[in-house]
């Protein structure tokens, strides 16, 4: 089948430009449609279930309406000591939760969902990013140059995440928010043609 055909679209349910970007970057064509949805608060499931939950959310929203597409929709929670952290509200809690997460290991974990009409493939990567002990004068430095308030947990890994990473574990397009291993052999799974890399 070409690109032309309904099972070959792809629909991105996200309006995080670090999702558009990676999509974008492994050779992806898809449209975007951000959807409009009340997320489940951090405090209601535990992480690995609630970035699924709301994974789902988002994409049954954009298929209800697009059922020979394929909707990809995820969402990212930031886990430590069974303490979820999703987008902070300011900066005030964005620095606190960089305190929290200094010298300690936490988990990043990302809800996926694949969707056409009632076809669906779901999974949850998780990786694990230990920080270093910096001092409150990192913690200040980094919220002046990074913009936090649109990621979870207040931090991005690939913005000046030098300044904070001690050391990751798993998959880093993860942590960014988009685990594309995973989803290029999903994708596959529901006979979608995934771009072919130099690997």
């Amino acid at each position: 089948m070409g690109d032309s055909s309904p099972k070959q679209m792809l629909i991105l349910a996200s309006g995080s430009p670090r999702r558009r970007d990676l999509l974008a970057a492994a050779g992806f064509s898809f449209s975007v449609i951000s959807p409009e949805v009340e997320e489940l608060g951090s405090e209601v499931l535990a992480a690995v279930d609630l970035c699924l939950a709301n994974a789902r959310l988002k994409a049954a929203v954009v298929a209800k309406n697009h059922l020979d597409a394929i909707v990809l929709a995820s969402d990212t929670v930031v886990t430590l000591d069974g303490v979820n952290f999703g987008k902070p509200a300011d900066l005030n809690e964005a620095r606190e939760n960089l305190r929290l997460f200094r010298g300690k290991t936490h988990q990043v974990m990302t809800g996926v969902v694949l969707q056409r009409g009632e076809e669906i493939e779901e999974f949850v990567e998780t990786s694990e990013v230990t920080f270093r002990p910096y001092s409150d004068e990192v913690i200040e430095e980094y919220l002046k140059i990074v913009p936090v308030l649109d990621k979870a947990g207040g931090y991005a890994i690939q913005d000046h995440g030098e300044m904070l990473v001690e050391k990751l574990e798993g998959d880093f397009d993860n942590i960014v928010g988009l685990p594309l291993t995973k989803v290029l052999a999903n994708l596959s799974k529901m006979g979608f043609d995934v771009p072919q890399t130099d690997a």
